[in-house]
């Protein structure tokens, strides 16, 4: 009931993200459903109905993280002076959160059942009442049971992660003293350098290896995107998960190397705050920007291998490829808001010392530039190489 009132008493952007969560949870859903329809209505064919299951796990995980994202920057999840004396601390929080976030994705869930069901021509009085019931395989009853366990996983699984990255994370709202505002990266109080550039690499290396091994042959036999999904061998996909996985494990060391990069060669005091500042975010944008990059770096590969294809993708996978793009590229947003909202004190204490308002926007420039720099052609690279034993 809390979380419900506090939903309702939220700013209209921070209820427009809930209801991004929401729409990205009942995509979701419905491409679980699509899958369960094909395996209900080919029992013979297990095989595909398991690979469509799989394909959906990529959806899946960017509308987790997604929802993990909007839950961070939730305003009634921020500890508060006053809140732990009636209750609400920071475990206490972490349940709201977990809590609204569960709401937003269990009402996607339940507009994608009711969506797929009218579709497919189970539910009449409506407009466009089985449009699709030969792509959904109407003909096939729906297991009640399997539809529930499987709509149901998309909030169990972003109302967990919510709770424990809050938990895990709890944001300060102590504000930093004026003579701690550029303080040595590596005194007792900024964290720590990111440690996972080197297994980012190395699980990146591994999943071009796995993709490039696993496309030996005609690429389009081997990754039949078009059409409603079908099959794809499981190292295929394997590879791109690693390669992905990798990208978001390297991401924070990369984008900590930038930073480093900024302050390198006599830098000013432009140079010098944008460098210390992308250090200390370093792990709160680095991550869901290496995401983004592993996702883009698919697009490009699938577009060298399909761009020129006579069909078609199938509704599907489009649905899916929007899915992906729409959250990973919201999640990074998001987290670049998260990233302002944190060093919000920070730029207060500066302009109390009397840094001017321009200095401070050069300085957040600088971190844009320097992470396009490295990140773009990181993103290039990655493509070219997957898409490389595809095409040959």
């Amino acid at each position: 009931m809390l979380a419900l009132r506090l939903a309702r008493g939220s700013h209209p952007l921070v209820l427009l993200r809930r209801l991004l969560v929401a729409a990205a949870s009942a995509g979701v859903g419905f491409l679980l459903l699509c899958a369960l329809g094909y395996a209900s209505g080919h029992p013979a064919h297990s095989t595909g109905a398991v690979l469509r299951l799989l394909w959906c796990v990529v959806p899946f995980a960017a509308t987790v993280q997604f929802a993990v994202a909007v839950a961070r920057t939730d305003p009634s999840t921020r500890p508060r002076s006053g809140l732990s004396a009636v209750g609400l601390g920071p475990v206490r929080l972490a349940v709201l959160a977990a809590v609204s976030t569960a709401v937003s994705c269990t009402l996607g869930s339940m507009v994608a059942l009711l969506f797929y069901l009218h579709l497919r021509g189970d539910l009449s009085g409506l407009p466009f009442d089985g449009a699709a019931a030969g792509l959904l395989d109407a003909e096939a009853p729906l297991p009640l049971a399997a539809a529930t366990v499987l709509l149901a996983l998309v909030p169990l699984t972003a109302a967990t992660a919510s709770a424990f990255a809050l938990r895990a994370e709890p944001v300060s709202t102590a504000a930093p003293a004026d003579s701690e505002v550029l303080t040595e990266p590596e005194a007792p109080g900024p964290a720590a350098p990111p440690t996972g550039l080197p297994w980012g690499v190395a699980l990146t290396a591994a999943g071009l290896a796995v993709e490039a091994y696993m496309s030996r042959g005609d690429g389009r036999s081997l990754l039949p995107l078009p059409g409603r999904l079908d099959a794809t061998p499981a190292g295929v996909l394997a590879g791109w998960t690693l390669t992905a996985a990798g990208l978001a494990v390297a991401g924070p060391g990369l984008a900590h190397l930038c930073g480093r990069l900024l302050q390198a060669a006599r830098p000013g005091a432009v140079r010098l705050l944008a460098g210390r500042v992308l250090m200390d975010e370093s792990r709160r944008i680095g991550r869901p920007l290496g995401v983004f990059c592993a996702v883009l770096a698919a697009a490009v590969a699938a577009y060298a291998l399909y761009g020129t294809a006579a069909r078609p993708l199938g509704p599907l996978t489009v649905l899916g490829a929007v899915l992906v793009l729409g959250c990973t590229t919201a999640t990074l947003l998001t987290s670049a808001l998260e990233a302002r909202q944190a060093r919000e004190q920070t730029a207060q204490a500066l302009l109390r010392l009397g840094a001017p308002v321009s200095a401070l926007r050069a300085a957040t420039a600088l971190r844009a530039a320097a992470l396009l720099i490295v990140f773009a052609p990181l993103t290039w690279l990655i493509a070219e190489l997957a898409a490389l034993p595809l095409t040959v």
